[in-house]
């Protein structure tokens, strides 16, 4: 009930809502994710509905198949991009995140900056219907 009801008041919000993937977006919790007027992930996270692990125990009852059921599940930024489920893949330097924090933290801003740039004219229900929109076409 309660990403549902998450997602319900997400989806009703009457302002932008922007998202980013900064490590892991996985399960029920990648939908709240999934429901913003834009979404952008690090180059190095990762967004799946369902562990690698969990994949391979459903699909071949052998948990121990998860890196070959991660590269089934294109859960990769640049997969999920290319699947249209993201808006953007945001750089994080050559080594990621953790060791290049001020140009990952300088990619995510960029990222919100031309998000709210694009956003902030729309009208409420203009944003209700884009994120309806951008969401059904999932």
């Amino acid at each position: 009930n309660a990403l549902a009801e998450n997602l319900e008041f997400v989806a009703g919000l009457t302002v932008p809502v922007i998202a980013v993937l900064i490590g892991e977006g996985g399960s029920g919790g990648a939908l709240a994710l999934a429901v913003g007027n834009k979404v952008a992930m690090l180059e190095h996270a990762v967004y799946s509905v369902l562990s690698p692990e969990g994949f391979a125990s459903i699909l071949w009852k052998d948990g121990k198949r998860a890196p070959e059921a991660a590269d089934l599940m294109k859960m990769s930024a640049r997969d999920v991009y290319d699947m249209g489920i993201i808006d953007a893949v945001l750089d994080e330097g050559p080594v990621g995140a953790h060791e290049t924090p001020d140009r990952a933290a300088a990619s995510v801003r960029a990222f919100i900056e031309q998000s709210l740039a694009q956003l902030m004219p729309m009208s409420r229900e203009d944003l209700r219907e884009q994120r309806y929109t951008r969401f059904r076409s999932m």
